[in-house]
């Protein structure tokens, strides 16, 4: 449970670091940018600086499941800013978020990781939770177009990835696998930067190298989480107890008021993390 905590509390470091940037970065995939390049060169760290020849078995699938990872990552925030243009932020905020629903589902579906009863009400009541908190009524009556269940599954795709490598993956390269998804990501995002023409300031790089240390360890911590904790439990955990984290650092030192219905949601989410976590 502890690498679920400090993987929870990396993830809501991401969302309030974006938070701050907000106004302050011009370069939007110049900070992303600057985010994978962290990651990547953590990753490398944790590895050692060591090639995959120090252990060859495992190689082949480590590879592959990094390289779509790296797709997926990065195809995943570019159609969120497809989906805000055509959706508004509101929908594509809650897809992304119900993009928990891919691993959840390929854990169950894959791996047999079965849910009790009451850790499938708390899925449920977590999902509804994260509708009801992100959902307004001028969105209500919005069409659910193919750009918002891509987000879906391009979010969620990131999480299952990291699950399939759990399952499937030599444990010795996690590190490397992490190195390479986010070195893939990295090249991605910069040929955007040189398509956009964007110039990275300094904003840019810092505040995209914090964002990228909390990044790498959330993916990390949620790996090593995966080896102790079902899928089925970590991921729906991980999702709505950052979405309690962030909001809890919004209300309090960014002074955002919640309405009855985001009160309501928030209940909700703590007696879903209750039934998920007996």
């Amino acid at each position: 449970m502890g690498y679920l905590l400090l993987a929870i509390f990396s993830s809501a470091m991401i969302s309030v670091l974006m938070r701050l940037s907000t106004g302050k970065v011009k370069g939007h995939f110049s900070m992303l940018a600057a985010n994978y390049l962290v990651c990547g060169i953590l990753g490398a760290l944790y590895a050692d600086f060591s090639l995959f020849s120090a252990q060859t078995d495992g190689v082949g699938i480590t590879v592959g499941i990094a390289v779509l990872n790296g797709f997926i990552l990065l195809g995943g925030l570019v159609l969120l800013q497809i989906s805000t243009r055509k959706n508004g932020i509101v929908l594509s905020s809650l897809f992304m978020k119900l993009g928990l629903l891919v691993p959840f589902v390929v854990s169950m579906l894959f791996f047999h990781e079965m849910p009790t009863g009451l850790q499938i009400a708390g899925f449920c009541v977590a999902v509804g939770a994260i509708v009801v908190f992100n959902l307004k009524k001028d969105a209500a009556g919005s069409r659910f177009g193919i750009a918002l269940i891509l987000l879906l599954l391009l979010n969620g795709g990131a999480d299952t990835m990291v699950k399939i490598f759990e399952a499937l993956g030599p444990q010795v390269l996690s590190n490397h696998f992490l190195c390479l998804s986010f070195s893939v990501a990295f090249v991605l995002c910069a040929g955007l930067v040189i398509f956009k023409k964007e110039r990275p300031d300094g904003k840019a790089v810092l505040y995209g190298s914090l964002i990228g240390v909390a990044n790498f360890f959330s993916s990390k911590f949620i790996l090593a989480s995966l080896a102790y904790i079902p899928g089925v439990v970590v991921f729906p955990t991980y999702s709505v107890s950052t979405m309690l984290v962030v909001t809890m650092c919004g209300v309090i030192f960014f002074k955002e008021r919640l309405a009855k219905r985001q009160w309501l949601a928030f209940a909700g989410v703590i007696a879903a993390l209750i039934m998920l976590n007996i």
